[in-house]
């Protein structure tokens, strides 16, 4: 019979022999044979079965303990339901990670729009696609208070989205609603917050797709200066013939720190559907 040093062993299964040490002082795996001369220890060449066996374990996830533990139990059982816990602990951090990539992604596009944004005060006319809402009602008219009033809005609409079990990655780039309604009636009253989230996390309540449409648009880098902002926008639809043709919505296109003031920074899109009038 063929027998293998430790350096030959582990170089034959391309492990390191710190590996096939540490195997041997927690009895995963030890050699088989003590030289009577030497007093060398040696594996042989049926005990790559019982390595590979660990390595694939360990591949797949489990902890030297629990391959230990399996091996001296020779219980198929056990191992198959380690397995489909591990198929489930994986799928689940398969989600995470697709939620972080998406949470990247959304921040780049955010920067994206803030850095080709138009100056502040300039009026636009764009085309948006399709979006879906998740939003709150606070109950607070937000143009009674001032930005900390609009902060505590925030973690009501964070506790919302915390309470439906949706991504953290969709708080951020937050917004207010003011309803048709009131915006035709120059009533300043807007109490729910917004987020925007990818369609498949749309709920049954709190969600809502806003079709897409041509919007009329101006950006703003000071929460105190909407009112005056959307007073523009409204005169611009007013002297163009436009009709408006759904809800205003306040949103932060980015949330830059600004940590010489301590509080949230914001770049804000001001936006209102129109419809052009037929000629």
């Amino acid at each position: 019979m063929e027998y293998f040093t430790v350096g030959e062993m582990a170089k034959l299964n391309c492990v390191t022999e710190q590996t096939l040490r540490l195997y041997d002082k927690m009895d995963l795996l030890s050699p088989c044979y003590r030289d009577g001369n030497n007093k060398y220890r040696y594996y042989d060449i049926k005990q790559c079965a019982i390595l590979d066996i660990i390595q694939y374990m360990k591949s797949l996830g489990m902890q030297l303990k629990e391959i230990k533990y399996q091996l001296d139990n020779k219980n198929i059982d056990i191992i198959e339901n380690f397995l489909c816990q591990r198929h489930s602990q994986i799928q689940d951090e398969i989600q995470t990670l697709k939620s972080q990539m998406r949470g990247i992604e959304r921040t780049v596009e955010s920067l994206k729009r803030y850095r080709t944004s138009p100056p502040v005060g300039i009026i636009i006319l764009e085309y948006i696609e399709k979006r879906q809402m998740y939003y709150v009602d606070s109950g607070i008219n937000i143009y009674d208070y001032d930005i900390e009033t609009y902060e505590k809005i925030l973690r009501d609409l964070r506790y919302s989205l915390m309470a439906d079990e949706l991504p953290q990655i969709y708080f951020c780039n937050a917004g207010m609603i003011l309803r048709k309604k009131d915006l035709l009636e120059g009533k300043f009253y807007s109490t729910e917050a917004f987020v925007f989230i990818d369609e498949e996390y749309m709920l049954e309540k709190h969600s809502i797709t806003i079709p897409g449409n041509y919007y009329l648009s101006i950006f703003c880098n000071d929460f105190y200066k909407e009112k005056e902002y959307v007073c523009r926008l409204m005169d611009e639809i007013k002297q163009k013939g436009y009709e408006i043709c759904g809800d205003y919505l306040c949103e932060s296109i980015a949330d830059i720190p600004a940590i010489s003031t301590n509080e949230r920074g914001m770049h804000l899109r001001l936006q209102i559907p129109i419809r052009f009038s037929q000629v």
